[in-house]
């Protein structure tokens, strides 16, 4: 008997999405945090370690499609929790702390190794396929969210 796979639409996309992200969140419940303080930790990791607080809470809310109150109640608790500082040279600049880059890279490797468990085994053109379909709907989705 084979089975037909099914035909990417918004339900197989969630599936898809919720258990990865249940996978994530197992890491991060294990370091104590939050989906969104890792979103906001990635964003400062891909800026190169240092970003502007406003450039920061606009990519978080890019990303997560949250209020901006929400972001910034984030961004002040990573603050506050010391995984995020002012930079010495200009504060409206954040920057990962000592304790911030550890926590960014103990769960990008954790991270990573689950990934490639999930990963194993599918071709490398079926992941460039599903890449490029994944985001061509979040462009348009995205599109859609700015004409709301």
């Amino acid at each position: 008997m084979t089975t037909t796979a099914p035909t990417t639409n918004g339900r197989v996309i969630a599936l898809a999405h919720y258990a990865a992200r249940a996978v994530l969140e197992g890491v991060l419940t294990r370091h104590g945090l939050t989906f969104q303080q890792s979103v906001t930790l990635r964003a400062v990791a891909l800026a190169g370690g240092t970003v502007g607080r406003e450039q920061l809470v606009a990519d978080v809310i890019n990303s997560l499609k949250i209020e901006e109150s929400l972001v910034r109640d984030v961004v002040e608790e990573m603050t506050a929790a010391k995984l995020l500082e002012a930079a010495p040279a200009d504060p409206t600049l954040l920057r990962l702390s000592a304790a911030g880059q550890e926590l960014s890279d103990t769960t990008a490797a954790e991270t990573a190794e689950a990934s490639a468990r999930i990963y194993a085994g599918i071709p490398d053109e079926d992941l460039a396929v599903a890449g490029r379909v994944l985001a061509l709907v979040t462009e348009r989705a995205n599109a859609e969210l700015a004409r709301a």
